[in-house]
């Protein structure tokens, strides 16, 4: 089956052409340039900037791969959740194609195309199925971060989720109270890599509640009072360095534990991870520390496949054909705030 895949859930135009379960192509616009000025991403400029590249990516996608339209048995795209207004231009846009081409069509929940995206062989582009196993999975971006338990492929249920700010924002809103270029997750990473974690104690929010959800609004706060208290700090280096490191780790030391001790009550020997956040050093190297101290095989997703691109997108979709799983009717829309479950109607 040759599948063209269309994902612009947020702020990332990608489109990818799968056939018989190979990626053949997975081109991505970036709007990073765009929306740096304004120090995250603004929904309505994210749309126009959709309109913008869809279609050039997606031809670029398709010539890669050496391909026609008129070649896809179906076109497959990101249906939830996310910005309301990006979903709009990719779902609705595709789904349009798929009708006006008479091709089958299908909507992909985007935390789920994340859930099983560390299953994406980066050398044989293809999805290395033969190797699951029973994980536990954290699902860790900008805008979700959740701890998910996968029984069999396909049958999965979330046991934790972050109840106000994510991980990801987390990340990206303490770098901005340092003055940190957008977007600061990356760059708050860099900088932490060189400084000293034990440098500054900072809160650790939910990590001794015996659930398995996450709140990291607790320590923005606490970063935000500490940066008045000690504005001097934030213009010395090597001081901002100290303090990148303290805040990663105490980011990183409630996502890892959780992690942890989710796999551990769940007696599974696996754990996966994957979502944008899932690039931070910090935190593959705490869960590869953590892992190998308790016994555990670890999974995540490599570099291309962690952020938001169509590569996920369509190898899910694949693997749910396969699996019987059946098309959407055409009238259907987006569900901007689509709940992981294992139903896909629930």
């Amino acid at each position: 089956m040759k599948i063209l895949a269309i994902e612009s859930s947020c702020d990332e135009t990608a489109a990818a052409v799968i056939d018989d379960g190979l990626i053949l192509s997975d081109p991505i616009a970036s709007q990073i340039q765009l929306h740096a000025e304004y120090g995250g991403v603004v929904p309505e400029l994210a749309a126009r900037e959709h309109l913008k590249n869809l279609l050039p990516v997606a031809r670029q996608a398709l010539d890669r791969a050496g391909k026609r339209i008129s070649d896809m048995d179906l076109i497959a795209a990101t249906q939830g959740p996310g910005l309301p207004p990006a979903l709009l231009v990719g779902f609705h846009a595709f789904q349009t194609l798929a009708f006006a081409l008479d091709k089958p069509f299908i909507g992909v929940n985007h935390h789920e195309a994340h859930l099983y995206s560390p299953w994406i062989d980066p050398q044989t582009k293809r999805l290395n199925q033969n190797s699951f196993q029973p994980n536990i999975s954290l699902i860790v971006s900008g805008g979700h971060t959740m701890l998910v338990k996968v029984d069999s492929p396909l049958n999965h249920h979330v046991i934790g989720a972050t109840i106000d700010d994510a991980a990801g924002e987390c990340f990206d809103k303490t770098a901005k109270l340092l003055g940190l270029p957008y977007p600061g997750g990356p760059v708050l990473d860099q900088l932490a890599s060189k400084g000293n974690p034990k440098a500054y104690v900072f809160p650790r929010p939910m990590l001794k509640d015996p659930g398995f959800d996450f709140s990291f609004s607790g320590l923005k706060t606490s970063v935000r009072y500490f940066i008045q208290k000690h504005p001097a700090l934030v213009e010395d280096h090597r001081h901002l360095q100290d303090l990148c490191a303290s805040i990663q780790a105490a980011i990183v030391d409630v996502l890892v534990k959780k992690t942890i001790r989710a796999a551990l009550q769940s007696e599974v020997a696996m754990i996966t991870a994957s979502g944008g956040v899932s690039c931070n050093r910090g935190l593959r190297n705490g869960l590869q520390e953590a892992c190998d101290a308790n016994g555990l095989s670890l999974r995540i997703a490599q570099g291309r496949y962690c952020t938001d691109n169509a590569a996920m997108v369509g190898m899910l979709a694949a693997w749910k054909i396969d699996s019987g799983a059946s098309l959407q009717h055409i009238e259907e829309g987006i569900r901007p705030g689509w709940r992981l479950e294992t139903d896909a109607n629930e």
